[in-house]
């Protein structure tokens, strides 16, 4: 079998709100959409990201532990970007940290299973063993 999408559940409210996110800010494209979802690709990428409409969001303390995930030399700067590109229109979220090189940005009332994630680009670079 072939990898081909992860899905993830964003409530109804805000659904436009975090596709526009992703499209304007992180330079994804539109693939495709249903009433129910949409499927986003960024450029130089073959694996897709598919977000379900849901009714709405709900408390998870453990949602942190689900991401998309972003590399960056700026991480935190980053996602304080979104976050005031979010307060701008009208979605509550927060930037936190796991360490002083990977942070998250948690908008709980519009996605509804995870968040979104930024770390430095060495926490990336794993030894590949075949």
């Amino acid at each position: 079998m072939e990898f081909n999408h992860v899905a993830n559940r964003v409530a109804a409210g805000h659904f436009e709100t975090i596709v526009a996110l992703f499209k304007e800010r992180l330079g994804f494209t539109e693939l495709r959409r249903t009433e129910r979802a949409i499927w986003l690709r960024k450029a130089g990428f073959n694996i897709d990201l598919q977000f379900s409409r849901v009714a709405s969001s709900h408390d998870d303390p453990e949602r942190a532990r689900s991401q998309v995930s972003f590399l960056s030399l700026t991480p935190r700067d980053e996602l304080e970007a979104l976050a005031g590109w979010l307060a701008e229109r009208g979605v509550r979220s927060h930037v936190g940290a796991y360490s002083d090189r990977e942070f998250y940005l948690e908008a709980p009332d519009a996605l509804v299973d995870f968040v979104i994630e930024a770390m430095r680009p060495e926490l990336a670079d794993y030894p590949v063993k075949e």
